[in-house]
């Protein structure tokens, strides 16, 4: 029998594989999925986002310019001197970002529809303990 650790890292490679597939299909990564997701809430300057993802300038920047590529966002400079940028999202972003979220809700609704709603909750209140738990491990 597999250890609850060996079950996690089981269970997140399949859920990459999914979630890669149904990004895919809207001609998009994971990682620009989850950054429109983020734009979309007014997370729109570079500076905001690198705070918001954790992620460091130059990750951050490739992409943003993938994004703005693939004609997703747009960008516009604010300022004195024209270097801050200001980020939203297209109609392709916003239809792309949706599709995905609703393929999202539905996988959700796949995975838990035979689980009573007492199970959903433990499962939550078991991950958010772990979740706690692993923050605090110094490894």
């Amino acid at each position: 029998m597999k250890t609850s650790l060996e079950n996690l890292l089981s269970i997140d490679k399949q859920y990459k594989v999914i979630l890669q597939r149904l990004t895919k299909k809207n001609q998009l990564t994971i990682s620009e999925w989850q950054l429109l997701k983020k734009i979309s809430i007014k997370f729109n300057t570079q500076e905001k986002l690198a705070v918001e993802t954790d992620l460091d300038i130059s990750t951050l920047s490739r992409q943003l310019k993938r994004l703005v590529e693939k004609e997703m966002l747009d960008k516009h400079s604010i300022g004195d001197d024209k270097r801050q940028l200001i980020y939203t999202m297209t109609e392709i972003g916003v239809e792309s970002s949706k599709a995905v979220d609703e393929g999202f809700t539905e996988l959700e609704a796949t995975i838990f529809e035979k689980w009573p709603e007492d199970e959903q909750n433990l499962l939550r209140i078991l991950l958010n303990r772990l979740d706690k738990s692993l923050t605090r491990t110094d490894v």
